[in-house]
């Protein structure tokens, strides 16, 4: 596979205010991503999942270190709007990413900036309301809708402008239930139909266990990267940096401190119930 986003070496450093040190938060990170993959992003607060995600885009630049996106440094000026058409970022608040009095001209309006003639901006426009489910609202207002009806508009204003990945930074953090499986239900097809690069940060564990790939930050270093079964199966890792596995994993690591021997790689509710169920009956 290609690669999509490639870290290496990176280091970075908050500026300080007024005299005061800054705040460093990475040192030495090296990372690849590989294209057509979706990955997700886990970490404590502070942990630099965030920061991350902004070096992708280029809306922050390495101190030292590298970060290529599509084989382009986003140190180099020259190449930061083809890294921001390559790598769109999806903020936490879609409301600071709407910009439009009706959604069809919010969506077109990525396409617009690039400069895309009319006639193909109509036709992105329709297919990325159709592909994440908002065609039909495509001339109501952004304000009357929903959290996460909002939420998969920005992401549509996004795909709009055709990138090879998206990036996601907690984008569900401020949606209830209802939204947050809208906007998961759209980035997983996206994903598997479009064959877009996704990259999930999220604090949500039931989030990253549809990604293929979770990778773990803590302290600015990779403190686990493999699988979701892989990954979450590590419960005691998970607990000394302040996580927690998803809820059948952690059920199962419950229940072996009790003198069970369950696996801990389920993280399906039913294939979960089925182990317990086994484990049980007479």
């Amino acid at each position: 596979m290609n690669t999509a986003i490639s870290v290496e070496h990176l280091a970075y450093t908050y500026p300080g205010v007024d005299n005061t040190p800054g705040v460093t938060v990475f040192e030495d990170l090296n990372l690849r991503i590989e294209e057509g993959s979706f990955v997700a992003i886990l970490g404590g607060n502070g942990c630099g999942k965030s920061t991350l995600a902004k070096h992708f885009n280029a809306i922050l630049l390495p101190c030292g270190g590298k970060v290529w996106v599509y084989g382009m440094d986003t140190s180099d000026e020259d190449k930061r709007i083809a890294v921001r058409r390559s790598a769109g970022m999806v903020f936490q608040n879609p409301d600071n990413q709407i910009v439009a009095n009706v959604v069809e001209e919010d969506v077109a309006f990525g396409p617009e900036n690039l400069g895309i003639a009319s006639p193909e901006i109509r036709r992105r426009v329709n297919q990325a309301l159709t592909q994440v489910g908002m065609y039909e609202y495509r001339e109501h207002a952004p304000h009357l809708l929903s959290g996460g009806q909002k939420q998969r508009v920005a992401i549509a204003g996004i795909i709009a402008m055709e990138p090879k990945c998206i990036v996601l930074d907690e984008p569900t953090a401020m949606l209830d239930p209802r939204g947050r499986r809208e906007v998961m239900e759209t980035v997983t097809r996206l994903n598997r139909e479009k064959n877009i690069t996704i990259v999930l940060i999220t604090h949500h564990m039931d989030e990253a266990a549809k990604a293929q790939r979770v990778i773990v930050l803590n302290q600015g270093k990779i403190a686990a990267d493999g699988t979701p079964e892989a990954v979450f199966s590590q419960v005691e890792l998970l607990h000394g940096i302040g996580l927690a596995s998803p809820d059948t994993v952690e059920l199962c690591w419950e229940l072996n401190q009790q003198g069970f021997a369950l696996p801990l790689d389920s993280l399906d509710p039913e294939e979960c119930a089925q182990i317990l169920y086994n484990a049980v009956k007479i």
